[in-house]
């Protein structure tokens, strides 16, 4: 399969189109088996008002060039010719490129199951992957029942939608944090809400009642979205019961329906009248969904797109050593889009097999450069320079009894 075929769309302009090819693309809600490549009941048909995004049409407009990053790890010698990871749904589409181009250009096959990002942790921790994924880094408790110390590699960055389906609203809503907290805790349940109206007062709302749709797996992408409404709803946290329960890959949600992985939620979201959700970017684009303008630390209501979510960690010049960073709504640029979070490869570094080891150190090291070239045109946001150096340099802690493994 070519690039091309996999590519959501070349250019990330306004409300992007349905993939080239949506076949990956299935869901589990409610029991019931959803085709992901279904119309449903898609938001984007004309004769709507239309709510005016804030951000200026010239940032998400136009082509992104590709980093072109060229210092990776010296290729290590005796690799395997596959490997097996598992983890966030959330970089599937992303993995999906990766994997396959890498497949031509390498002769490696990397086979990857988007299980979410809790149960690729889990299977990291019992050993039945070579690597996990997850769009929450592993925490210290997480650590504790590997079998090992675990490198952390971020691996590309995106923005997680609110992604919602009201017939005759063709454009991006405004919405802010603490009214997309109301809504998730069961305390805004009409669109005709105020609060709501309050934000688009030129848009003709229409008469529905919300149907909240969430995840109902362990959900890294839950993690980014929550964590959003933790720092910016303070209903949302009361309604959880104190910032210890109101984030985190897996949330006891006052109300709503559950759908498995992103897949599962943009499903729901596009096939019901009223609907409303949180799903990353590339899943938005395959189903043809509307999202929201969500609203800044600058006050300013913006387009999630690869742009916006790059301008969201413009300015961090500080890393940890672990790179275990919290990007989620820390940026105060104009432009930046406070939903956007990183995702992470997951290593042990201590490694046994010899040929898997320099498989991995020489993947990863792929991803992180000219793997970084394919992910604007797959609605993903290349790493930085500067946290993409320290990403390579995260290789080199991988070990091959005591030695390292990459030269």
């Amino acid at each position: 399969m070519s690039l091309f075929e996999h590519h959501l769309y070349t250019s990330p302009l306004k409300r992007p189109s349905r993939l080239l090819r949506a076949g990956w693309l299935t869901a589990s809600v409610g029991g019931a088996l959803l085709a992901a490549a279904c119309g449903g009941s898609s938001s984007t048909g004309g004769g709507g008002t239309t709510a005016p995004s804030a951000t200026p049409s010239s940032v998400c407009q136009g082509t992104t060039a590709p980093p072109g990053y060229t210092n990776g790890v010296s290729t290590v010698s005796g690799q395997a010719t596959s490997l097996s990871g598992a983890g966030g749904t959330f970089i599937a589409p992303m993995m999906s490129i990766w994997t396959s181009q890498y497949a031509s250009s390498n002769g490696v096959q990397v086979a990857y199951q988007s299980v979410g990002s809790g149960a690729g942790i889990a299977q990291l921790q019992a050993g039945t992957v070579d690597f996990g994924e997850s769009d929450a880094f592993m925490t210290d408790s997480d650590i504790s029942k590997a079998k090992g110390p675990v490198v952390q590699v971020p691996l590309a960055q995106a923005p997680v939608t609110v992604a919602y389906n009201l017939p005759g609203v063709t454009r991006g809503l405004h919405l802010d944090g603490d009214t997309i907290g109301k809504i998730f805790a069961g305390q805004i349940t009409s669109w005709t809400d105020p609060a709501i109206k309050s934000l688009n007062p030129n848009v003709t709302l229409p008469n529905l009642p919300i149907a909240v749709v969430h995840r109902s797996d362990g959900s890294g992408t839950t993690s980014i979205f929550t964590d959003y409404l933790t720092k910016e709803s303070p209903s949302w946290v009361s309604a959880l019961g104190g910032p210890d329960k109101s984030k985190g890959k897996t949330i006891a949600w006052p109300v709503g329906i559950g759908g498995k992985g992103n897949e599962g939620v943009s499903a729901a979201v596009g096939q019901n009248n009223g609907a409303i959700g949180y799903v990353e970017l590339a899943y938005a684009a395959s189903q043809n969904l509307t999202y929201a303008d969500v609203k800044n630390k600058a006050g300013d209501f913006v387009e999630p797109c690869v742009k916006t979510a790059a301008s969201a960690t413009v300015g961090i010049t500080s890393y940890p050593a672990d790179l275990r960073i919290d990007v989620v709504d820390q940026s105060t640029n104009t432009d930046a889009y406070p939903i956007t979070g990183l995702t992470w490869g997951l290593v042990y570094q201590n490694q046994t097999d010899k040929a898997k080891a320099a498989a991995l150190v020489n993947f990863f090291s792929w991803v992180l450069t000219k793997g970084q070239d394919m992910a604007a045109t797959a609605n993903y946001t290349p790493l930085g320079s500067d946290l993409q150096k320290l990403c390579i340099a995260q290789l080199h802690k991988l070990t091959l009894n005591g030695s390292p493994v990459a030269p």
